[in-house]
């Protein structure tokens, strides 16, 4: 059995989770603010997409501590989702939606290198 530590993970990987838990956390954030803000932001379908994308990164963080080789396919998943809800978060244009935006890109960019490792 071996032993899944940061010591003993790749660095990318290290930094996959890291974007990962800040995304899952964001989107969890940017649900609250949508839906304190109402009208589009408020929309079922932009919330979720958020949820779904706040729950796929938590997802794929796990696979990941976990040391599950199943992570590359969830990785994958995980960028699809990402990129889409920055999509959406970019289209809405004010500051929190872009702030999410950025990091769902971050996440997806972090994921895609996972998924193709």
């Amino acid at each position: 059995m071996t032993h899944h530590s940061a010591e003993h993970r790749p660095q990318a990987m290290n930094e996959c989770i890291d974007n990962c838990t800040q995304c899952h956390a964001i989107c969890l954030e940017t649900i609250n603010y949508c839906l304190t803000k109402g009208g589009e932001h408020a929309a079922p379908q932009h919330i979720a997409l958020l949820a779904s994308c706040a729950d796929i990164c938590a997802t794929s963080a796990s696979a990941m501590l976990r040391g599950a080789d199943i992570h590359t396919v969830i990785c994958g998943a995980c960028a699809e989702v990402c990129r889409q809800c920055a999509k959406d978060c970019e289209a809405m244009g004010d500051a929190e939606m872009k702030r999410c935006a950025e990091i769902c890109r971050r996440c997806a960019e972090s994921c895609e290198a996972m998924a193709a490792a």
